[in-house]
Order: structure tokens, then sequence, then C-alpha cells
């Protein structure tokens, strides 16, 4: 099982449509069709804390937006559509799911050189449309944001 895991990891990070420096996903802990567990690691060397209030670095909110949502909603969506296409006969690899909009609550800051977990579960996919519950943890396992994210599938070939 954990084997599966890891093998389903590495998969759906290789097939993220962001990479290095906006990949903000380091491993998934957690995955099934209802729900998806993750974290990222907020090195304090990353460029953006050089700029964002750099006598006390903070990470921007758009940044723990963008995590959430790459391992809330695309991995989870990068998942469901690779269970989709075992059943159906369209190239699902031109396909991937975006963020199309956000409803989330900030609780805390978050400073550097902490991993934060990202929960997420699934509450619709349907009509290529994906909505889930997102929370963003600490490892003392307090809510640092939660909201509602949803995304659609967007074909690789057709950037409108």
């Amino acid at each position: 099982m954990l084997d599966e895991l890891l093998k389903t990891e590495t998969t759906i990070i290789d097939r993220m449509p962001h990479k290095k420096p906006f990949l903000f996903i380091d491993q998934i802990t957690q995955l099934t069709e209802e729900r998806i567990e993750g974290s990222y690691f907020l090195d304090q060397n990353l460029d953006f804390y050089k700029g964002h209030y750099p006598e006390y670095p903070i990470t921007p909110g758009v940044i723990l937006t963008e995590i959430m949502a790459q391992i809330g909603l695309v991995a989870l969506g990068i998942h469901l559509l690779d269970k989709k296409s075992a059943f159906s006969s369209p190239d699902m690899s031109q396909k991937v799911p975006v963020l199309s909009t956000t409803d989330i609550k900030f609780r805390k800051i978050v400073t550097p050189d902490q991993r934060v977990y990202v929960v997420s579960e699934k509450k619709l996919f349907k009509h290529n449309k994906l909505i889930c519950k997102t929370k963003l943890l600490n490892i003392n396992n307090e809510i640092l944001a939660e909201g509602i994210l949803s995304g659609f599938i967007l074909e690789k070939t057709n950037r409108q």
C-alpha cells in the first residue's frame, strides 16, 4: 500500500503543471478519490521572503493559497482524472485541473522554515468541475487557513 502511494505520488508530482521554483508540493501522505493530504516545507531562502516584510518575513497569502490549490485541488484533480481515464476513452494526458475560485479565511501568520500540511476533501467532481473543502495546518495541527477551492479541467492545447 505504501509503495503504491509513493508511485502515485511521484506520478502526480511529475504531472503537475507547475515546476520549480513555483511547485509547492513536497509529498502526498494520503490519497483517495475523496481526500488528499500533503505537505510543503517553506524554506527561508525562497525568493519571495526577500521582499515580503524582509525584517519580519511572513508567507504571502497568495503563496498559501497556491500551496492549498496545488495539493488540495490540482493534485487531487490529476488523481481523479487518472481514475476517470481508466473508464473512458478520451486522452486525459491533455487535460489538467486549474484553480478558478477561492473563498479562503486566513487564521494565523505563517513564517518561514516550517512545514505546512494540506487536507482537502472533494465536495463535487462533475462536468469537469472540482470543488474541495481545504485546510492548511501547521505541525501542531492548528488551522492556518481554510476554505473552499474550485477548479475546472483545462485542455492543454486550448489556452483561452
